[in-house]
């Protein structure tokens, strides 16, 4: 019996990577990274309902570098998952279906979400007196 060629599935090799795809699995990521900081943020409110030593404890680890760092990257995270899931909500409405206008929406994911998150931080370093 002859061996039938069936088309193969569609895989990465197949579509061109663009940045509508860069969005759905920023998407993903930045959901993960956002569980992760609902844990921080969990710890800095039990530090603070726990007593004035062991909040400053957390806040000198959340004032560090790496504790800004990690900050600044869930603040991104947010902004980005923020912004992409709005854009998801249009695409549930039926609209942004042409490949131009999701080409179009996903840079704007990514440009919103890097300003969004520098004028938060901004605003925050104004706030408390540092700008």
């Amino acid at each position: 019996m002859a061996q039938v060629k069936r088309p193969l599935s569609p895989h990465l090799q197949v579509y061109a990577w663009g940045a509508h795809m860069a969005v759905s699995i920023m998407h993903r990521i930045t959901g993960s990274a956002l569980a992760f900081g609902a844990i921080l943020l969990a710890w800095w409110l039990v530090a603070m309902a726990t007593g004035h030593d062991y909040f400053n404890i957390v806040q000198s680890y959340a004032g560090s570098m790496l504790g800004r760092l990690v900050l600044f990257g869930i603040t991104f995270a947010l902004m980005q998952h923020l912004a992409s899931g709005i854009r998801y909500l249009f695409t549930d409405m039926g609209k942004l279906y042409e490949l131009k206008d999701n080409t179009a929406s996903a840079k704007v994911v990514f440009v919103f979400s890097i300003i969004a998150t520098i004028v938060v931080w901004v605003a925050a370093y104004k706030v408390m007196g540092v700008l």
